[in-house]
């Protein structure tokens, strides 16, 4: 017998297909015929699509929190020891609650979209609120079919194996998947303003690629977020001492993000130029689509990865959906290629145009190699059954120059203007940031680095780096002389000025911290292994560790054993790390938790590798790496830029003008009368 979570949660999904399906018919009627009354249809079941999956939502983590084991999904994550806070988030830890976790996200984002624009003029709004129906369709057909959650188990188990012992070892669990779901489902609202655009005929004015950007810059943000999350997240608890490792999932969530940032910046030459409009279009279609085929590679079991979720027929529909919007696209974009011609055109090789042309290129280029390399070793299995890896070394040398062209061209673009530059221009902008690049190269050396690659990155971090704080100073020196402002009175001006400017500039530097955090720690790394009895010491990078103790504890859903040990400095105890070991009995490998001590010049990371059942000994691995507490800021500075840009400018009332009116002319002074 279903239980009243069961019983709300499906009775929830099933409610919302043929809300979803009226809304799909009422909008193109209501456009066709005027029909006001169909259009507050189409658009009430946008909101009901949202009340429902939100009841689905709330019903699984009822059924979660009291344990509910005759719900499907609650059976096979479930667990009576697993500790509330990871019960409550292991709703998006395997394939059902993930799927259902984002048809709420994109419920979501509809209503939103709706409530925000349903007052805008025109049809772009209608139909983009009916392609985000037809997208919510195909996860509500798979909620009910082959992804259900909600299905009724019987006999009910009395307990249930509880969620990945990954998925439950560390608190950035909770952080990761909903920024990255965000991110990811957030690219849709773009691709249907684009689909609205073409279905409206609004495609030719740039009222839709204003309305997208907006919302890329906020789909883009959590994306960055999720992004360095994730890394943060493996490198914390994975034990390998890493945080990038080309793993095809990984690779999944960086593809859209590489063309998202390619829009971000051929919209403004679109909006500025009306140049690129048929490119723009292909990167917001482009962009939705790397988003479905992420999700296809993480939840169809078609490759191996810590992330990725179990095999099953959904990988059949996920394959099928694809293919219908490549189609979908395929038509829109080929059916507006020729009211999309650009108006504009390159005036000089030297202008702003140019560089984010260069700049798009360099990231397409980007997508490509990574998307090459995450999908050849499935083509190639598929054609001729044979096992190939492309991993980190081909990754490396293919991808190490463009990300080195990119920084570059991050120096450039903001420095030259729109159009033309001339040479005095060109030699007052372009010529001074050549005193950051040489800076920072003689820094890499200093400190060690002989890799080409490594030094060219902090050569064009400090030539770009410098090329942008000067947009920033020059600015803020500008309104010091007009309006005798102090300097941070001046800068937050300035940015107030033009958000979408600066933030994006602030972003910038965002991944200034990030690529210097990522070159020196992989060149410098510095790595021991020691086996160790209490009181005895090892070396690594100038430092001193000595182990003080071994322990164990019993946990509610797992037993514990971890190394204590001791940073010496001469006969000084400066601090403490506990590596550990979980154990849960779902899982006969262990799983690693390192312990790190973060400073501003890098991390001191341990792990603890084994351990003698008597505890007369420890064998602990230490690593050293510069910088990287630099990638975790620079990512939050990428996403406050992000912030930064996309924050909506309140609209300024207009006040009307007080025009003076001139003073009738005075009459003629009249001469004295005399009386006679």
């Amino acid at each position: 017998m279903q239980s009243v979570n069961g019983l709300v949660g499906h009775g929830a999904l099933l409610l919302a297909l043929p809300f979803i399906a009226l809304g799909i018919i009422a909008v193109p009627v209501a456009v066709n015929r005027g029909r006001r009354d169909w259009l507050e249809i189409g658009y009430g079941a946008v909101y009901a699509n949202f009340a429902l999956m939100s009841a689905a939502a709330l019903a699984m983590i009822s059924a979660l929190v009291t344990h509910d084991f005759s719900v499907s999904y609650v059976a096979q994550v479930g667990s009576r020891e697993t500790p509330l806070f990871y019960t409550i988030i292991s709703l998006w830890g395997a394939l059902e609650g993930s799927i259902l976790f984002w048809a709420w996200v994109l419920s979501f984002y509809g209503m939103t979209v709706v409530a925000l624009n349903k007052s805008r003029a025109g049809n772009l709004v209608p139909y983009a609120a009916m392609t985000l129906l037809c997208i919510s369709l195909f996860f509500s057909i798979l909620l009910v079919g082959p992804a259900n959650p909600f299905h009724v188990v019987s006999p009910v188990p009395q307990n249930g194996p509880g969620p990945n012992p990954l998925l439950q070892n560390h608190i950035l669990m909770a952080v990761h998947p909903p920024l990255l779901y965000l991110g990811y489902v957030g690219m849709s609202v773009p691709f249907a303003f684009a689909v609205g655009a073409v279905l409206s005929g609004e495609a030719e004015n740039n009222d839709w690629i204003k309305v997208s950007r907006t919302w890329t810059m906020a789909s883009w943000g959590f994306l960055s977020a999720a992004i360095i999350a994730g890394m943060w997240w493996s490198y914390e608890v994975l034990g390998w001492g890493g945080y990038w490792a080309w793993d095809p999932v990984e690779n999944a969530s960086f593809l859209p993000w590489l063309t998202a940032t390619a829009f971000l910046h051929s919209a403004m030459v679109q909006e500025r130029r009306g140049m690129l409009r048929v490119w723009n279009l292909n990167l917001v279609v482009g962009t939705f689509v790397l988003t479905i085929l992420g999700t296809f590679l993480t939840r169809s079991g078609i490759i191996s990865s810590v992330h990725a979720f179990t095999t099953g027929t959904i990988g059949y529909y996920f394959l099928a959906f694809i293919t219908i919007v490549l189609v979908t696209g395929g038509v829109i974009v080929a059916g507006s290629s020729d009211k999309l011609r650009s108006k504009g055109k390159l005036d000089s090789a030297a202008s702003r145009e140019t560089v984010f042309l260069l700049n798009n290129l360099f990231l397409t280029a980007f997508m490509l190699t990574v998307l090459v390399g995450t999908l050849f070793p499935l083509v190639a299995e598929a054609m001729r059954g044979v096992k190939v890896s492309v991993g980190g070394p081909f990754f490396n040398r293919m991808s190490l120059p463009i990300i080195a062209a990119l920084l570059f061209l991050m120096g450039v673009g903001p420095a030259l203007p729109w159009k033309v530059a001339s040479k005095a221009e060109l030699r007052s902008k372009l010529i001074p940031p050549t005193a950051g690049a040489l800076v920072l190269a003689a820094a890499a050396l200093i400190a060690g680095i002989h890799d080409p690659y490594g030094i060219l990155v902090f050569a064009f971090v400090g030539y770009a780096a410098t090329a942008n704080f000067r947009e920033f100073s020059i600015g803020a020196a500008v309104r010091r002389r007009a309006h005798g402002e102090s300097w941070p009175t001046a800068f937050l001006r300035l940015v107030e000025g033009n958000r979408r400017r600066y933030g994006g500039y602030i972003a910038h530097f965002g991944v200034f911290f990030v690529a210097l955090g990522i070159a020196m720690s992989s060149t410098l790394r510095t790595e021991r292994e020691a086996t160790l009895q209490r009181g005895m010491t090892m070396q690594i990078a100038g430092r001193t560790l000595r182990l003080q103790d071994i322990w164990g504890r019993e946990e509610p859903q797992r037993q514990v054993v971890g190394a204590t040990l001791e940073i010496m400095n001469g006969n000084r105890v400066t601090g403490t790390l506990e590596p550990r070991m979980n154990f849960y009995r779902t899982q006969q490998e262990p799983v690693p938790t390192p312990d790190v001590r973060s400073g501003v010049l890098g991390d001191l990371y341990l792990n603890l590798m084994a351990f003698r059942p008597d505890g007369s000994n420890a064998t602990i691995r230490a690593i050293y790496q510069p910088l990287v507490p630099w990638i975790w800021f620079g990512g939050g500075v990428v996403v406050f830029g992000a912030i930064v840009a996309g924050w909506p400018t309140a609209r300024r009332r207009r006040v009307p003008a007080v025009v003076p009116v001139p003073a009738p002319p005075k009459p003629p002074a009249r001469e004295p009368e005399y009386a006679a």
